[in-house]
């Protein structure tokens, strides 16, 4: 469904050149749902925005399925905006008409995608568990039914890929299990690939794999961890289930995480061993960092 590669964005502002993404590379599966994870400025939100065919991107590739995101005209881009993503802000004020109702909000989604279906919009009402709000207009509704009914107007228009910022960045803990399990029923029962930014390590237990940006770069990933006899969750290189991996560009570099650098004590250079178990990475010594043979 998506692939990235060598993918670079720059913005330029009064002569300023600002770069967000430098060299990305991400895959994603048709029908998978992931979550991506990154300090602020890290390049996650351009990603997204990217991917929602909002920025172009400056340089490398970027592919949603048949759609080329460095190539397509401003009309195809329109027509890519309209037919294949939907798009679920963290302020979800940007997806809803607070003088509309629920079910009428759905509908005028529909309208701006060319077709309203109320059949369908009343079918994701329920999707999101709000038919008993479907009358109901923006002021009448909490913090977690609008979200809800942001995600309903996401879908509106069939998208092959859901892209949500922070989706449950501003309700509780409680809302916030409510939300992600919409999430994975939808990607289960409409087989939808879903995209997630997010702050919240929580939610790495409830996607199938979480993808860590660094520097507007890929740099690590947690993978579920398929279920075996006898093995348990309490390993050292796992979160909830998940195995963390480096990733390896095509030109075999890999980034190490800061927190693995300094627990570890790697400054300007790894020891690289091959042994009969694989490749292990090893701290310089003082005495090889002076220049001192061992």
């Amino acid at each position: 469904m998506i692939e990235c590669e060598g993918l670079v964005k720059i913005f330029k502002s009064d002569g300023i050149e600002v770069v967000a993404l430098q060299g990305l590379n991400l895959k994603v599966e048709d029908g998978e749902m992931i979550a991506i994870i990154g300090n602020s400025g890290s390049g996650k939100s351009t990603l997204l925005n990217v991917l929602g065919g909002l920025d172009r991107p400056t340089a490398g590739k970027a592919s949603v399925g048949d759609w080329d995101l460095l190539r397509m005209n401003e009309k195809e881009r329109v027509s890519y905006k309209q037919r294949t993503v939907g798009f679920i802000w963290q302020n979800n004020a940007r997806n809803l008409l607070p003088y509309l109702t629920v079910l009428e909000n759905i509908e005028t989604a529909m309208m701006a995608a060319g077709r309203v279906d109320t059949m369908y919009a009343k079918q994701l009402v329920d999707w999101v568990g709000l038919s008993h709000r479907s009358g109901s207009k923006l002021v009448q509704l909490s913090g977690g039914e609008q979200q809800r009914t942001a995600i309903a107007i996401s879908l509106a228009n069939r998208p092959s890929l859901l892209l949500a910022d922070e989706p449950t960045g501003s309700v509780d803990a409680a809302t916030a299990d409510v939300i992600m399990g919409i999430f994975r029923k939808l990607n289960e029962e409409t087989g939808v690939t879903i995209v997630i930014v997010t702050h919240d390590m929580a939610l790495a237990g409830k996607v199938d794999r979480v993808v860590a940006i660094r520097d507007g770069m890929t740099s690590s990933e947690l993978i579920r961890r398929e279920e075996s006899g006898g093995q348990t969750d309490d390993h050292a290189d796992s979160i909830d289930g998940h195995e963390e991996y480096a990733v390896v560009d095509r030109y075999g570099r890999i980034q190490i995480p800061a927190e693995h650098r300094l627990l570890l004590g790697i400054k300007d250079k790894v020891k690289l061993i091959v042994d009969g178990t694989g490749l292990r990475l090893e701290p310089q010594t003082e005495r090889e960092e002076a220049g001192i043979p061992l």
